[in-house]
């Protein structure tokens, strides 16, 4: 393939259509016809020797090659815009920029309230607008629309950045009072109820099926590993309620370390390490190629990052 007879306009089309997934909808984010959309994806087949979307029962699907070119045609695109843009100086103290953060509020309450607290005197005028994993998509994410996502993430895009901000261990936290004390061993933790607590990803989750051990998580799955299970009897998506029912409920919230923390003075509940080995998780930042080269969004994650390393 000579490079010269490529029209590079083509590979902005194909970043749209492979995001979009619809005709229609790449036309208008591109402000071109329906045709000229068409005519493109035409092109696109014959230049790559390739179907590129294909319609299934789901709709438009991408083939494999296409899945292929998307991180590669999405980082030269998105090199090209940085390039592109006004040189533009990023002053921490001198800005009023807001930028969209979405995390769980595990991340919110260990991470982020650290991070607004620096905010305060490093950059007063920034704002910080926080919404939640059921908020956003993986989608806006990648448009740029939400600035960066902290949260435990199972897959992410090829096309995403991405930075391990901290490992956390687990702990059990229970009521001063509760009857597994003073020694929690495996037998006394499976004799007791439970709450369950995670809110991993993107999007509106669909509920929770106890019987499908395999999709409850970590703490879950290695207990699975020697046939055990715990007796869970509520499932919340917010480590504060967990551990407001650990509290109040009598009933045994295992969650991550730095979450359980937040309560290590209070004289109303006991933390302890659980009665079997669990696997530390990993705290994630994840961000869009089209912000990767901004200066402000530069600085603002390192200063996540520098905070999660204290």
């Amino acid at each position: 393939m000579n490079i010269n007879k490529v029209d590079l306009n083509l590979l902005v089309y194909l970043d749209v259509l492979l995001r979009e997934k619809n005709v229609t909808r790449s036309a208008d984010r591109l402000s071109i016809t329906q045709p000229a959309m068409s005519n493109g994806l035409k092109r696109l087949r014959e230049l790559f020797n390739d179907p590129i979307l294909v319609r299934t029962s789901e709709g438009m699907t991408p083939t494999a090659k296409a899945l292929e070119l998307q991180p590669v045609i999405r980082n030269i695109l998105s090199k090209l815009e940085s390039t592109l843009q006004p040189e533009t100086k990023f002053e921490p103290l001198e800005s009023n920029r807001t930028f969209r953060v979405m995390a769980s509020d595990y991340a919110e309450t260990t991470l982020l309230a650290r991070v607004i607290g620096a905010l305060r005197s490093k950059a007063p005028g920034v704002t910080l607008d926080i919404v939640t994993p059921s908020d956003v998509s993986f989608h806006d994410v990648e448009l740029g629309k939400v600035d960066m996502a902290i949260n435990r993430f199972d897959d992410l895009p090829l096309s995403f950045h991405q930075k391990v901000i901290w490992y956390d261990t687990f702990s059990c936290m229970v009521d001063a009072d509760h009857p597994c004390l003073p020694d929690l061993d495996l037998d006394t933790y499976l004799s007791h109820k439970h709450v369950w607590v995670s809110k991993t990803g993107f999007g509106t989750g669909v509920g929770i099926d106890p019987t499908e051990v395999q999709k409850l998580g970590w703490v879950d799955a290695e207990l699975a590993k020697f046939n055990k299970k715990r007796d869970i009897s509520v499932f919340t998506r917010h480590y504060h309620m967990a551990m407001w029912m650990a509290k109040e409920q009598g009933l045994i919230a295992t969650l991550p370390s730095k979450a359980a923390n937040l309560y290590a003075n209070n004289p109303d509940v006991v933390i302890m390490d659980p009665p079997f080995d669990i696997p530390p998780i990993a705290l994630k930042m994840a961000w869009s190629p089209l912000l990767h080269h901004d200066e402000g969004h530069v600085w603002l994650r390192r200063l996540i990052v520098d905070i999660g390393a204290e």
